[in-house]
């Protein structure tokens, strides 16, 4: 991890170094280098770096609110945001400058979103289901059992169909332009009260059990159905919660536990997989609309590019580097910290299904799938998307679902 590879740079010199020559571009460069990593590499990659991102006169600089991310934790979880910007530099040959914000500096999880449609920042990279506080329509991402598997979500992301579901009510509700995002499936990560007994099999052994919820609505359906006593719990809170005990667990994702330090007070992971875990990146449509048609091209390749790397990138990274597999890879993050996983047979799935997906439960998602469907102009945005996701057999590997330009149909 990047974190080990700087353990030879103090906190003090990489302090300089971004004072120096900016956060950005420390960053990039401290992501660029392998092996035995110096301060004095460090500081010629930044200079380098630098010297190559300012060489022309942008003709926009955007800011990028990207919670809570940094170098470290983005190569746990790996939602692009760094290559994003990498990419989208080097292809406008400047054009574009971006100035990475992260480590909760400029916006949070809750409030990314809306500091976007304020105009204070031009970009963010936050979940989902916690931008839905600030954008309503993003729960149309989280019916339960909506999507099969991983694969399901990037297939879905890559599709035409998503332009007309998700990307175009959010531009004319939201004023956000969703540009790509990260793909897992959340479950119930349970606190230290579980450490000591037997690894959970079924849904129902959670039964009155307390669990911290996001700012999704429709999550918090399906959690009341399967008896989980949603709990609104911020993120930044939600580490406290479980390693004092107030909660049992928190429903949230596999990479999401490691790249937040919370392995350590985690002991099972109970892959449910119930609805969206979209770690997104988006820029604010007036923003978007003012780049003009070359530089709005280079965004939407630089998007693609992303999206590809994230589906890749991300895959690999759950078995090697968090643990998220049974048995686990030794030296892994969930391996270190004794954090077991319980993957959850088929049988059990569909238990957990049947307790609380809309196609079992009509009545339950009725008026919030009303609403969705309002704004989406009349459509059946659960069936819509339900659809997609079938398209492809339940059994193929994220890593395997073929990319495509979503906006060229």
């Amino acid at each position: 991890m990047l974190s080990d590879k700087l353990k030879h740079v103090s906190r003090r010199d990489l302090l300089r170094l971004t004072k120096q020559y900016g956060i950005t571009s420390t960053l990039l460069a401290a992501g660029s280098l392998t092996g035995f990593v110096t301060t004095t590499r460090l500081a010629e990659a930044a200079n380098s770096t630098y010297e190559k991102r300012f060489k022309t006169e942008p003709k926009f600089t955007l800011k990028f609110g990207a919670a809570g991310f940094n170098e470290r934790n983005l190569l746990i979880e790996r939602a692009g945001c760094l290559q994003f910007v990498n990419d989208i530099e080097e292809r406008t040959d400047g054009a574009i400058r971006i100035e990475f914000i992260g480590n909760n500096q400029i916006c949070g999880q809750l409030n990314c979103v809306k500091k976007t449609q304020q105009g204070i920042i031009d970009m963010y990279a936050a979940s989902t289901q916690n931008s839905a506080g600030g954008a309503p329509y993003l729960n149309v991402l989280d019916y339960a059992y909506m999507f099969p598997s991983r694969a399901a979500q990037y297939y879905f992301l890559y599709h035409p169909g998503s332009v007309k579901v998700l990307r175009e009510p959010m531009r004319r509700r939201h004023n956000v332009e969703f540009l790509f995002s990260h793909a897992e499936l959340r479950g119930i990560q349970l606190g230290l009260k579980w450490q000591d007994k037997p690894l959970v099999t079924s849904v129902t052994e959670l039964a009155g059990t307390k669990n911290r919820v996001t700012g999704t609505q429709l999550g918090r359906i399906a959690m009341n159905l399967m008896n989980l006593n949603p709990t609104p719990i911020a993120w930044e809170e939600t580490l406290d919660g479980l390693k004092q005990g107030l909660i049992d667990g928190a429903e949230t994702w596999a990479s999401a536990v490691a790249y937040a330090n919370m392995s350590p007070v985690v002991s099972q992971v109970i892959n449910l997989e119930f609805f969206c875990g979209t770690e997104h990146t988006a820029m604010s449509t007036k923003v978007f609309d003012s780049l003009g048609g070359e530089l709005q091209d280079a965004v939407m390749e630089s998007a693609y590019l992303t999206q590809v790397h994230v589906q890749a990138a991300n895959e690999a990274a759950l078995v090697n580097t968090v643990g998220y597999s049974d048995p686990q890879m030794p030296g892994t993050i969930f391996a270190q910290n004794g954090t077991r996983v319980s993957m959850l047979d088929e049988a059990a799935k569909r238990e957990a299904e049947e307790m609380c997906s809309p196609e079992f439960h009509p009545a339950e998602w009725e008026q919030w799938r009303d609403r969705l469907n309002g704004w989406a102009e009349g459509m059946d945005t659960y069936k819509f998307i339900y659809d997609i996701a079938r398209e492809i057999p339940k059994d193929t590997l994220a890593e395997n679902v073929e990319p495509r330009r979503w906006w060229k149909g």
